[in-house]
């Protein structure tokens, strides 16, 4: 991985083929999409906004290029451009002018509130637009008996009426997965063990706190999915890697095996979303009560 980002900083037209190549990738494997957008990140983080955006335009032209000849649909190339690069531009350049994660985070988490203010705004009934999206998995579903089609219909709806909320955290919790890869790749390079300390130290804003806990009266009173309920999902992102940084830096303080935090991964891949909700929990409490002072003052335990 290491020589991988030392490519990715030899010069602009490596960054960009890395950024285009991985960027068309994703529309087949969206796992993809991380690998290119953290070379945006990268270059930002370490050369500055200028150079990011040169190596994002250059990506952009030969995406457009390339999707042209390949699929005869050069807007490709936009829709990469505003889903993947341009976000990680900006938070990569706030990133490196603060050089505070926290308010970088809560930039992001501002972009999701955004984005699920933007599709209120241009769909009249959003849960009627995703349950057509929907339909041809719906279809599916019946297809291959996995319920009956009252069941499958009933939870497609369930699922479409929490689309809205569900579709800005995912983009929140890519922007900020490729940040951090990049924000990683830069430490390995320059500063080794320099993300691990940032990371562990992720402390959000009690506003944060305060606005999750009126979205939880207003959903209170409402019952069901809807603005607030998309607003609070978009929040749990955030309290979601304030968890992540308080296991990371109890496990650190106790020198714990590492065998411990692949578990934890593990358990949040198995048992998703249930896991993340229970780590989001712990990164909200966190907000209010600092887990991590608290927990610093008992005595170490011994390295597994």
């Amino acid at each position: 991985m290491k020589a991988f980002a030392q490519f990715v900083m030899r010069g602009p037209a490596q960054a960009a083929l890395v950024i285009a190549a991985f960027g068309l990738l994703s529309l087949i494997l969206p796992l993809f999409g991380l690998i290119s957008s953290a070379a945006v990140g990268l270059v930002t983080l370490r050369d500055g906004a200028r150079r990011g955006a040169v190596a994002v335009a250059v990506a952009t032209l030969a995406s457009a290029a390339i999707a042209a000849v390949a699929f005869g649909a050069p807007l490709v190339a936009i829709v990469l451009l505003l889903m993947l690069w341009l976000p990680i531009l900006g938070l990569g350049a706030l990133l490196r002018q603060s050089r505070s994660l926290a308010l970088t985070v809560q930039a992001a988490g501002l972009l999701g509130v955004l984005v699920v203010l933007l599709l209120r705004s241009l769909v009249d009934d959003p849960a009627a637009a995703w349950l057509a999206l929907l339909r041809p998995i719906e279809a599916m579903l019946v297809q291959d008996q996995v319920a009956t089609p009252e069941v499958v219909g009933a939870m497609i709806g369930e699922v479409a009426r929490w689309m809205t909320g569900a579709f800005a955290a995912g983009l929140v919790l890519q922007w900020l997965a490729s940040l951090f890869i990049g924000r990683w790749w830069q430490a390995m390079l320059y500063n080794p063990g320099g993300f691990g300390d940032e990371l562990r130290s992720l402390r959000l804003s009690r506003w944060v706190g305060l606005a999750g806990l009126m979205l939880l009266v207003i959903i209170g009173f409402r019952h069901g999915p809807g603005l607030g309920a998309d607003l609070l999902v978009v929040l749990s992102v955030l309290w979601l890697l304030q968890g992540l940084a308080v296991l990371h830096a109890l496990h650190h303080d106790r020198r714990l095996a590492v065998g411990w935090l692949i578990g934890l991964y593990v358990l949040m891949v198995l048992f998703m979303p249930h896991a993340e909700l229970l780590v989001a929990c712990v990164g909200f409490v966190d907000i209010w009560v600092d887990i991590r002072t608290r927990m610093s003052t008992r005595p170490t335990a011994p390295r597994g």
